[in-house]
């Protein structure tokens, strides 16, 4: 199959005729026509029906319409990647992130980011709420969100759902066994806390079981309640992405089902093109379903 025959399938798609297609791209009807033919020839199938009003999308045709597009948009994507290393990488990104995920996931990955890139510098912002990336309070942002739609303009990637559930160390567990049931942890040491969004929840949760008497120690930070965890004291809620990736944490439950929460790497239109901005996204990126992939593969062997 030849790449550029992609070309020909959508100038039909689009314009509904090799004639109105030839024009578009500037060529003869003819080479429209004859392009379309070979691709369908190697493809093994047809993709238009011929007809006196125009070519029609064939039902395999309206299917492969989509990836094409998506060939289309990783071709322009990979000129502009291109062109983007003949400009100046330089200057600050500000990126917003939970304090957890930027101690954990993030500090690791931004020293080979530096190697490769000495002249951005990171403003990396762990405050709780929520800032806007329209009004440039941040230029990227890794978060979570329930939302199927993002603020106009916020343009983003997904990267997993946001599982959290309950964690202790191996140590703990050594010592005191794994709750069975959420019966069982009222027999366990609980830790709270993890700064008021969290704790917002999670106390919540804690006094629909009746389990707020469990909890013998409150951090004011998520990396405070990892550390907690993580020295043995008792047993806390954690992100997914974060504690198993920690060879001495252990689930104590499965996490809950279709929460509808989502972790997701975001930008905006306004800054989306600036090279120093589309390069550590693009990193980024990378690196998180790297990190990702990675916990798959664990969780399967296990």
């Amino acid at each position: 199959m030849d790449w550029n025959d992609l070309r020909y399938f959508l100038a039909v798609a689009r314009e509904g005729s090799t004639l109105a297609a030839g024009r578009a791209l500037r060529v003869s009807q003819t080479t429209v026509a004859r392009r379309l033919a070979a691709l369908e020839q190697a493809l093994g199938l047809p993709l238009f029906d011929r007809r006196q009003a125009g070519y029609t999308l064939t039902p395999a045709g309206e299917q492969l319409v989509a990836r094409a597009n998506q060939v289309e948009a990783s071709a322009i994507e990979f000129e502009q990647a291109a062109a983007s290393h003949g400009r100046d990488l330089s200057g600050i990104v500000s990126l917003t992130t939970h304090e957890i995920f930027a101690v954990t996931l993030l500090q690791p990955m931004l020293r080979e980011l530096h190697e490769r890139h000495p002249d951005i510098v990171i403003n990396v912002d762990t405050r709780e709420e929520l800032l806007d990336l329209g009004t440039g309070a941040a230029d990227i942002a890794f978060r979570s969100t329930a939302a199927t739609k993002q603020p106009a303009g916020t343009v983003g990637r997904r990267l997993c759902t946001d599982d959290w559930t309950l964690y202790c160390s191996r140590d703990y567990a050594e010592r005191h066994g794994l709750p069975q049931t959420r019966e069982d942890l009222k027999k366990h040491t609980l830790i709270g806390g993890g700064g008021n969004n969290l704790w917002r929840h999670y106390s919540a949760w804690l006094r629909d079981l009746g389990l707020e008497d469990n909890v013998a120690v409150h951090h004011a930070s998520s990396i405070g309640l990892l550390s907690g965890v993580r020295s043995g004291f008792g047993i806390g809620v954690l992100p997914c992405i974060v504690a198993d990736a920690e060879p001495d944490l252990v689930r104590c439950f499965p996490p809950r089902e279709e929460h509808g929460r989502i972790l997701w790497l975001l930008t905006h239109e306004r800054v989306r093109h600036a090279p120093r901005v589309r390069v550590v996204i693009d990193y980024l990126y990378e690196e998180f379903s790297r990190h990702i992939r990675q916990l798959e593969a664990k969780r399967a062997a296990a």
